[in-house]
């Protein structure tokens, strides 16, 4: 038996990080075996909820996969915990058209419950009417309860505590509002190059959840119809990758990407110099390479032996901040960092140049489609290069994000689901 609760809120900004992340520590903290979940292409919970739960977190996307490729995750990923915990992603129901690829059509496809966090600092009995319009806008979804947030005093919880009861909603708990208990927002989002604390939140979980009410009414297999045979292997990839890895500059890699390779070798381009023998195919993924470009500059003997590989026809696969790191140089405030020289290009992560790109994006080249998503602040260094495909947005509407073929490499700011 398996208990699977999905954590969800009306708005970004409510709290649902942070109560997921506390939620997952408290639980394994009791002992229980947690498997954590996010919904969305985010790379930075993600790291929280492995930091918590002592596992990695997987990522649950309905835009870049199938419903049935999320279930066939979800049970893989799932199959030997006690408790399966879901973070979702902005509001419950915001997605990429209406509320198609949103938290809500995850918990829909995965048929869990949802547990709603409600930020509470600034009302009382009115949340009954933002209750009541969640429940009820949606038939097909499946309310475990409330949890309420930054609540102010006991009379306060009180109040709210009515709220449940007139519209017949299960409370499990609330937070205090106290500062150390927020956890802020840090460049591309949550910062992770530093252990989030979580004693003192756990600790206020504890005394003001009810966690064990929680998990003994969200029995996942009670009401799983449809969902047999969910439970399979990650179909192994025979290719032997050799795959750019370190804490911050090459970092965002799917867990399902890391375990469908299982003869894939890592290298860190700030210390390592790659050995190419053997292998079919150099990853380079996403991450932070703009914060660490003196080691990245210093490294010489890695960025040409990269670029060798590439121009004698190896085959190299870069997103984000791999393409960044193929480009001719990165430019910053405090001067010009020589990259690989791979792709002919300037990328800027100059402040004044800083400018939020993201969004799904999906292409077709050579007969293969491709789905992913972009989410970065540096620019190309002037205008926009060419592209050898004509990259969309999730809603078939043509963005400027290019896509570049050179040899045997191709490289995008695109974060790609599957390699």
């Amino acid at each position: 038996m398996i208990s699977c609760f999905l954590i969800a809120a009306p708005t970004s900004g409510s709290g649902k990080t942070t109560i997921a992340r506390g939620l997952m520590a408290l639980l394994t903290a009791k002992g229980y075996k947690v498997q954590p979940f996010k919904c969305g292409p985010d790379y930075i919970d993600t790291k929280f909820h492995e930091a918590v739960c002592g596992r990695p977190s997987v990522n649950l996307d309905t835009f870049m996969a199938s419903p049935e490729h999320v279930r066939g995750v979800f049970g893989h990923y799932g199959a030997d915990a006690d408790i399966c915990v879901v973070e979702g992603m902005m509001g419950l129901f915001d997605g990429y058209d209406r509320d198609r690829g949103s938290s809500a059509e995850i918990a829909r496809v995965l048929d869990i419950p949802v547990v709603l966090v409600v930020d509470a600092r600034s009302a009382a009995y009115s949340t009954a009417a933002l209750l009541s319009g969640f429940i009820h806008f949606r038939k097909d979804l499946r309310f475990a309860g409330v949890i309420f947030n930054k609540v102010g005093s006991a009379g306060h919880l009180q109040m709210l505590r009515q709220v449940c009861d007139d519209l017949g909603v299960r409370c499990f708990g609330h937070l205090p509002k106290r500062a150390e208990l927020e956890q802020g927002s840090r460049y591309l989002g949550l910062d992770f190059s530093q252990k989030a604390e979580t004693e003192g939140l756990v600790q206020q979980l504890d005394e003001n959840v009810d966690w064990k009410g929680l998990t003994s009414c969200t029995d996942w297999t009670e009401h799983s119809k449809g969902l047999d045979g969910v439970f399979h292997e990650i179909a192994p990839s025979n290719l032997k990758v050799l795959i750019a890895r370190s804490d911050e500059s090459f970092s965002f890699i799917y867990q399902e990407t890391l375990d469908r390779h299982p003869h894939a070798r890592f290298f860190n381009p700030e210390t390592d110099v790659p050995d190419f023998g053997g292998i079919d195919l150099l990853y380079l993924p996403g991450g932070y390479p703009e914060k660490h470009l003196e080691a990245l500059t210093a490294n010489e003997a890695c960025r040409e032996a990269i670029r060798a590989y590439a121009e004698q026809g190896g085959r190299v696969m870069a997103e984000c901040g791999g393409m960044m790191y193929l480009c001719r140089n990165i430019v910053t405030d405090n001067g010009n960092y020589p990259m690989c020289g791979v792709l002919p290009y300037s990328i800027t992560a100059r402040k004044a140049d800083r400018r939020l790109s993201l969004g799904y994006r999906q292409f077709t080249l050579d007969g293969r489609d491709y789905r992913g998503h972009e989410f970065h602040y540096t620019q190309f260094d002037g205008p926009t290069p060419p592209s050898v495909a004509q990259v969309c947005n999730a809603k078939g509407l043509p963005v400027a994000t290019p896509v570049f073929r050179h040899q045997n490499v191709l490289a995008s700011y695109t974060h790609l689901y599957q390699i």
